[in-house]
């Protein structure tokens, strides 16, 4: 407002607006515009990366949830198995020596693991009792000499007086009938000396093959009871020849049409690791025993050192041959559900649980009859939980060291 100094009035002067209402209104709008932008962009900025990272985590949670498993191909065999057999091994000739006759004692020359040769003297016998029979049973036999010697002459003399009748027939034939009753008499005590005779021959004994002594069960003045009389015999020396083995082993029934002699086999032992002893099927018993429902066999080893043990224990291997070759899996593959015995197998990354029938059990392996063709990858191990038609991720084993 300024004042008019002519004419003394004041006036006052309005200035000018800054502009038209309708460019005030839209610098408004792209003010609030811009705010809007700013909030969204902070909003944004903050919801995007917990958005990012709870789908991350899904998608890691998802992953996680497939369980991973490790996969093995069914093995086929050769038309040749090889079956582990527990074996006894015993000498090709093992026999136990007895006394033949009483007595006691009085030497022995063999202690165990000596090596003796056939006929060799093992031990003396002392026996008195014996010896005085035999005394008397040799003045009985003369005796007997001595009374049919006597009546050889009264028969001879009767058979001459016969001829002139000086005696009667029937005399006659009683000298003769003597004669022949005398002489049976002196063949009998003859033969009862032979006898004692041979029970003293007993008093020493003998090796009856070569072999060695693995037992020795008596000692200077023990009593020795032959047993003819009742008692109790007793095993003097025990002897085994151990240049050839013999080893039985009880074959189970499945395996015993395949177990025919010729057929090789190989033993193992605990004392000598890494080694293997070869053998050779001889013979069966060809009957399967009722009891354990198995196959006695025997192997024969050569043994030239000595250094395999009688009465060792050994494991057999034994090759049967078979019709065909059949599928090998480890026994941890297998699921033992209410609907019976099941394999897990996968297929494009889904899992199928397959029914299969087992043939042999070989411990750490079985053999699979029915029920795999032989291209399936088998998981190990599988989980209780798993169901058919359930995603893995299939994790080849380290030997193949490759991932699927």
């Amino acid at each position: 407002m300024r004042v008019d100094e002519q004419h003394g009035t004041d006036q006052t002067t309005i200035a000018p607006s800054a502009g038209p209402p309708h460019s005030r209104a839209t610098r408004r709008w792209w003010v609030l515009l811009l705010v809007l932008l700013v909030v969204l962009v902070v909003v944004i900025s903050g919801i995007l990366p917990r958005v990012r990272a709870r789908a991350t985590l899904a998608r890691e949670t998802a992953e996680m949830a497939i369980p991973t498993v490790v996969v093995v191909r069914p093995k086929h065999t050769s038309p040749a198995q090889e079956v582990v057999l527990p074996g006894n091994v015993q000498a090709y000739i093992d026999s136990p020596i007895y006394a033949r006759t009483n007595g006691y004692l009085k030497s022995w020359y063999a202690d165990i693991g000596a090596h003796v040769k056939a006929g060799q003297l093992l031990a003396e016998i002392d026996t008195p009792e014996v010896n005085q029979q035999l005394r008397q049973a040799r003045a009985d036999a003369a005796t007997a000499e001595a009374n049919v010697h006597l009546a050889q002459i009264t028969a001879e003399r009767y058979s001459g007086l016969l001829k002139t009748d000086s005696v009667s027939k029937q005399d006659a034939d009683n000298a003769e009938s003597d004669y022949a009753a005398k002489k049976a008499g002196v063949l009998s005590a003859q033969a009862n000396v032979k006898r004692l005779e041979d029970l003293q021959s007993f008093e020493k004994i003998y090796a009856p093959f070569n072999g060695v002594i693995t037992a020795r069960n008596t000692d200077i003045g023990a009593l020795i009871d032959s047993g003819s009389s009742g008692g109790t015999r007793t095993e003097l020396f025990h002897i085994a020849q151990p240049g050839r083995l013999r080893v039985y082993v009880n074959v189970p029934e499945a395996y015993s049409q395949a177990a025919k002699p010729g057929l090789t086999a190989d033993l193992t032992l605990a004392e000598f690791p890494g080694r293997r002893f070869q053998g050779k099927l001889v013979r069966t018993a060809d009957a399967i025993e009722l009891a354990s429902r198995t196959l006695l066999v025997e192997i024969a080893v050569n043994n030239p050192t000595g250094e395999l043990l009688s009465g060792a224990y050994a494991e057999v291997h034994l090759k049967l041959p078979t019709p065909k070759s059949s599928l090998i899996l480890p026994a941890d593959t297998l699921m033992f559900r209410s609907e019976g015995l099941r394999v897990v197998v996968v297929n494009n990354r889904r899992t199928e649980l397959r029914p299969i029938t087992l043939g042999h059990d070989f411990g750490s392996e079985v053999e699979v009859v029915a029920g795999l063709t032989g291209d399936e990858a088998v998981v190990v191990n599988p989980p209780d939980s798993i169901e058919s038609g359930q995603e893995v991720r299939v994790v080849a084993p380290s030997a193949e060291g490759a991932e699927q």
